[in-house]
């Protein structure tokens, strides 16, 4: 395994980070968290602008043919930033249409979502425990139509998209379906994150769906890869950027009449961040590189989950409590990175639901990829 990053990746990286350095400012982020739509418009048009938003869509379909490094890439560079934009939802909603989907429904929705003309949201978590790969939500075929019964908890920007991705179990095993949330049997609750992002309680009463890919779990399981790899690469982010506001603290904080950074308890936190963090990059990327390449993944996916979620609180934490009594002032931008650290870890099951899992593969012989 090679985890050097090529040129069209350093690229990515490099536009990335100046597009997002230029719009996410802490000043920028305040205002757009007062907004009624909780979204950076601005952000949102310039990621269009520059290709990154269809970076990882085919390039028949108005995207920029590039693969899902690339796209991990960017995802961690929003994370680094805490920027204000339903990237992940509607990026991955694109890629699994563009995967599963009809002719029909790539071509009415997937070139839309490369220009940033629509919004695409997914919707995966439910009320309850989170069980991976096993949606309460169920969905049946009556008279030739799908509907789609149950409820999804916590769909991100679920009162701007154009549609909802969901998943739900059907007589032959668990499937994605698209359901408009102005459809008939849908009811939208609006609910706000713990990173003042709007969300929806999502509720299905008959609501009409169209399948996106086969009834057997392949679909779902593509799907929630995906996902919890994009979780992995923004807690990566968020956490990269945590330690960089702290290390910009302390060394222009003083006491005794030396920088804080010099202090030993100090270096101690930020050289446990650091042994977090790379144990998060290292395994994101092994995970990304496995099925990038078309391998089995083994645990190494839910291997990096359990790292961005554990490990992300621990550097979350530690960088605010370094920032002393400023660090709990909800103003104070480090507080963002802490607010985002703890979402995501939160988000489609968090450490102890992870090492359940994956103690469920084990015991079920799933290979261990090292």
């Amino acid at each position: 395994m090679d985890f050097t990053f090529s040129e069209e990746q350093e690229a990515v990286r490099g536009l990335a980070a100046d597009v997002f350095a230029a719009t996410s400012r802490p000043e920028r982020i305040k205002d757009v968290e007062s907004t009624a739509d909780r979204i950076d418009r601005e952000l949102w048009r310039e990621l269009a602008t520059t290709g990154l938003l269809g970076i990882s869509l085919p390039e028949n379909l108005g995207g920029g043919g590039m693969g899902l490094a690339e796209l991990c890439v960017l995802f961690e560079e929003q994370g680094r930033t805490v920027a204000p934009v339903p990237l992940w939802p509607h990026v991955l909603g694109a890629l699994a249409i563009t995967e599963f989907g009809t002719p029909d429904q790539r071509g009415a929705l997937v070139p839309a979502a490369a220009d940033g003309s629509l919004i695409l949201t997914v919707g995966l978590e439910e009320f309850g425990p989170y069980v991976a790969g096993e949606p309460a939500t169920t969905a049946r075929e009556v008279d030739g139509r799908w509907q789609v019964h149950g409820a999804k908890a916590a769909v991100p920007v679920a009162h701007l998209a154009e549609h909802l991705l969901v998943s739900a179990t059907t007589g032959s095993g668990p499937a994605l379906f698209l359901v408009h949330p102005g459809a008939a049997g849908v009811t939208v609750q609006q609910a706000e994150s713990t990173t003042h992002e709007i969300c929806a309680n999502v509720t299905f009463d008959a609501a009409p769906a169209e399948p996106v890919g086969p009834a057997d779990g392949t679909a779902v399981r593509w799907l929630l890869e995906r996902a919890e790899l994009a979780l992995a690469a923004l807690q990566l982010g968020v956490g990269e950027g945590a330690v960089g506001q702290a290390v910009t603290y302390l060394n222009g904080r003083t006491q005794f009449g030396r920088p804080l950074a010099t202090f030993q308890a100090v270096t101690h936190q930020l050289a446990d961040c650091y042994i977090d963090l790379e144990a998060m990059r290292v395994t994101l990327w092994q995970a990304v590189w496995l099925l990038a390449s078309g391998e089995d993944p083994g645990t190494a996916v839910l291997v990096a989950k359990w790292w961005a979620t554990d490990g992300g609180q621990r550097v979350v934490h530690r960088t605010q409590h370094v920032h002393g009594g400023i660090g709990v002032d909800t103003d104070y931008p480090v507080h963002r990175h802490l607010l985002w650290g703890k979402q995501l870890a939160a988000t489609l099951g968090g450490a102890g639901s992870d090492l359940a899992r994956l103690g469920a593969q084990l015991a079920a012989g799933v290979e261990v990829v090292a």
